[in-house]
C-alpha cells in the first residue's frame, strides 16, 4: 500500500536520490516536512522543507551550489517515488 503523503508529514529521502537540479549532490536520507502537495495521485509533486538536522549537516558545497544556482537550499520539490514516510 502506498504511503499517504501529506502536508505535516515528516519524510526521509530514499537512498540513491541525488537534488533535482544539481544531480551532482546526492540528498539521499535527509529528512524533512511535507509543506505542500500538488498534481494528480501518480505524478504529484512534493514540497518538502529539510528540517534542523538536515540544515545542519548540509554541506557549505551544496549550499553554494544552490546560491549559483539561484536556488532555495531550505526545501525541495520532489515525487514520491523519492520519498518514505520518517
Amino acid at each position: 500500500m502506498a504511503a499517504d503523503f501529506s502536508a505535516g508529514t515528516s519524510v526521509q529521502v530514499k537512498a540513491g536520490v541525488n537534488a533535482p537540479d544539481l544531480p551532482e549532490h546526492s540528498i539521499a536520507g535527509w529528512t524533512g516536512t511535507i509543506t505542500q502537495v500538488s498534481g494528480k495521485k501518480g505524478a504529484r509533486k512534493i514540497f518538502i522543507e529539510w528540517d534542523d538536522q538536515t540544515l545542519d549537516a548540509m554541506s557549505d558545497a551544496f549550499k553554494q551550489a544552490c546560491e549559483e544556482k539561484q536556488l532555495y537550499h531550505l526545501m525541495v520539490c520532489l515525487t514520491e517515488d523519492d520519498i518514505e514516510v520518517a
